[in-house]
């Protein structure tokens, strides 16, 4: 055999041996009949770069812990949705998830979304599921317990009367959050020192991917620009205290904590309609109720499920 011929052969069978190794599938968790593999995990750390790119910066086996927890999540929402929700049915819900996504990453269009994901080697179908799954838990969500929410009009009517007549200038700010449970397993103060610890030591958006338990932690925590007037008077007082890229302290909620990130704040000097701030008060102190019962039932839900890790 000629020595070109023989060095043809090697190339080809590393070539050929690399290719098979990239390719390997290996099932890393199993639920039930699902599972999860070093692909999976893969493809969700790009998702997750996506919606928060800052993630990269932490180290490779807390970022692989948290595409683990992200697709355990899924997989078990999922699971649940099925019995209410037909997945061959979601172009409106989709469009809804998908438009206020383009809002908070200032995506252009679906062409300049679709473009991104090429970019990121991102398949828009499994995303679109993502999606759907995210409405979807919504939904269910407010079915089940929208008429648990306790909101009391008059009294955020009057919160919002005392902002308007106190003060004469008016924000909107970008915020950002990590709500964290007063557990009964872990010290309060203990857990607020690592929050804070771990804030200092990786950022605000990778802590909030590691330790929120809200609906926003895989996106850095971003809860973006919101108009004062619609933020509760707890919440307010202590965004007021602190200057750009500040942090609160914990702010005691039902249920809970809540630290807030001021990214930013501009003002604004539209007048202001009454009836309508206090729908949009409404609503968000709605979404906050509603997360909380989100958390609640999803805990549930996983306590009855066997989750082998391989």
């Amino acid at each position: 055999m000629s020595k070109i011929k023989f060095f043809l052969i090697v190339i080809f069978f590393l070539n050929f041996n690399n290719q098979v190794f990239s390719n390997f599938v290996e099932i890393k968790v199993k639920i039930h009949d699902k599972v999860i593999t070093n692909i999976d995990i893969e493809n969700e750390k790009r998702y997750l770069f996506f919606l928060n790119p800052k993630l990269k910066e932490l180290e490779k086996s807390e970022i692989q812990n948290i595409a683990i927890e992200s697709l355990i999540t899924e997989i078990i929402k999922k699971e649940e949705l099925e019995k209410y929700f037909d997945f061959t049915k979601n172009k409106k819900i989709i469009d809804r998830v998908e438009k206020n996504l383009f809002l908070k990453k200032n995506i252009k269009n679906k062409e300049n979304f679709l473009e991104i994901l090429i970019d990121m080697n991102l398949d828009y179908n499994t995303i679109k599921e993502k999606f759907f799954i995210e409405a979807s838990w919504n939904q269910l969500i407010y079915e089940k317990y929208s008429s648990n929410i306790v909101i009391n009009k008059n009294e955020l009517k009057r919160q919002i009367q005392d902002q308007i007549e106190k003060k004469k200038k008016k924000f909107l700010y970008n915020l950002s959050e990590i709500f964290f449970e007063d557990s009964v397993e872990e010290n309060l103060n203990k857990k607020i020192l690592k929050i804070n610890e771990s804030i200092k030591n990786i950022g605000f958006e990778n802590t909030a991917n590691i330790y929120s338990i809200a609906s926003t932690s895989n996106k850095g925590g971003l809860v973006g620009w919101i108009n004062e007037l619609q933020i509760s008077g707890k919440i307010i007082n202590e965004i007021n205290k602190l200057n750009i890229n500040e942090v609160s302290k914990p702010i005691k909620l039902q249920n809970g904590y809540i630290l807030i990130k001021l990214n930013n704040k501009k003002e604004f000097n539209q007048e202001v309609n009454l009836d309508e701030e206090l729908k949009k008060l409404i609503n968000n102190e709605t979404n906050r109720q509603l997360n909380n019962f989100s958390t609640i039932f999803y805990k549930k839900l996983k306590k009855n499920v066997e989750i082998n890790e391989y």
